[in-house]
């Protein structure tokens, strides 16, 4: 319109022709969008068949592996070779070299190094890339299997999948734990094992401990400081980093505790004390949680026995870092391994070392010789046994003396 108002013009109206090019060019926009959807709807159902595909391949593909794992079982029986058996993993102080005296004592509180490297197990793992593959593989199907899937596929689908992931955890922690109780090249390939699936399994309670002591035995079989220290950092992040899903886990508690322990072995002594608390708060806590394991009280026992023999730079560097320092007798530790042969007579040839010790430094002279005695009947199977050993033969070279 030239002007506003009342004698605006209106606007031309389009001709019949323009009319028509614009219909034709809306039924094309039309057409378009249907043969779109049709296209994507059989994109979708090709997307839903494929996942279903995979993830029966992957599900062959596991039941495979863990046939071939039940396959390669040893005939001949295994020492046993339990992790707590080890007095360095714990404490400084070794078991055979106690001072009864109030002199210093270099080793009050557990334990091992302290910042980690992980790369040396990054190669270690490239050398089983193809299990780790399979490993992300399930997980990723998985999750976009559950994506693709209709309403009432989606019903159907992921139960039989979970079935299947849970007996396959069921099989590996029991490998895992036949692994762990064997000699040296087994326990390494438990923590291989381990490694391998925990792209799978690492939200699982029960797989995150035997992670964490997978990471404990290759402290004890690793001779370079170094990865010491990164095995015990590592074994510690993992539990750290769900820290929030296993307070109710005995277990977890456990062995948090004992890799706090080894990571602050070579630590200064101001960290031991520190790290020493952890652990002692931990165990407990797991006493709490599984009252009748008698491990757990071993492990207390031990500290109770270091603490109870602090020397004197120590006991000030206690009283300095905290308000409520830790106290702890001989005679408290002597209830924690008498406990342990209660619950578990005759569960470790250094428990009995140590009873007959608590005996002799409280002077009962006749029950430390009874418990001498005792310890000598039963064979040594750890590391911490052959070194109870030698204080065996040194306490009765004394007393024929």
């Amino acid at each position: 319109p030239v002007e506003g108002g009342e004698g605006a013009l209106a606007p031309p109206q389009p001709g019949q022709q323009e009319q028509l090019d614009l219909l034709e060019r809306l039924d094309f926009v039309v057409r378009s969008i249907v043969e779109l959807r049709r296209e994507v709807e059989e994109l979708r159902n090709s997307l839903q068949h494929l996942a279903v595909e995979i993830v029966g391949e992957v599900r062959s593909h596991l039941e495979e592996m863990q046939r071939a794992s039940r396959r390669r079982r040893f005939p001949f029986p295994r020492e046993r070779s339990d992790s707590t058996g080890s007095s360095s993993i714990y404490f400084t102080a070794s078991s055979g070299n106690a001072n009864t005296d109030d002199g210093e004592s270099e080793g009050g509180y557990t334990t091992a190094n302290a910042e980690s490297d992980y790369d040396r197990e990054s190669e270690r793992e490239s050398e089983e890339g193809e299990d780790e593959v399979s490993c992300e593989t399930v997980r990723t199907v998985r999750r976009d299997s559950l994506d693709l899937l209709t309403e009432e596929e989606e019903e159907e689908a992921p139960p039989s999948l979970e079935s299947s992931l849970e007996e396959g955890l069921g099989q590996l922690l029991q490998q895992a734990d036949r692994l762990h109780g064997g000699d040296e090249r087994d326990r390494r390939e438990g923590f291989q094992l381990l490694l391998n699936n925990k792209l799978v399994y690492a939200g699982q309670q029960e797989f995150l401990w035997r992670l964490a002591r997978a990471h404990s035995d290759m402290w004890e079989l690793t001779e370079d400081e170094e990865e010491k220290q990164s095995y015990a950092s590592e074994g510690k992040k993992e539990l750290e980093l769900a820290s929030q899903t296993w307070d109710q886990s005995a277990e977890c508690h456990q062995w948090f505790a004992i890799l706090c322990g080894q990571l602050s072995e070579r630590e200064s002594i101001p960290r031991r004390i520190q790290a020493g608390g952890v652990f002692k708060e931990h165990i407990d806590r797991a006493i709490q949680l599984k009252p009748e394991d008698p491990q757990l009280y071993y492990l207390r026992g031990k500290w109770c026995y270091q603490v109870s023999h602090l020397g004197w730079l120590e006991k000030k560097t206690v009283s300095a870092l905290l308000e409520a320092p830790p106290t702890a007798t001989v005679q408290d530790a002597l209830q924690n391994f008498l406990r342990v042969e209660e619950l578990s007579p005759g569960f470790s040839k250094a428990g009995r070392v140590y009873i007959a010790k608590c005996y002799r430094e409280l002077g009962n002279s006749s029950a430390a010789a009874l418990w001498v005695n005792l310890a000598s009947e039963l064979p040594g199977s750890t590391k911490e046994d052959a070194e109870s050993e030698r204080e065996l033969e040194e306490m009765r070279l004394v007393w024929k003396e």
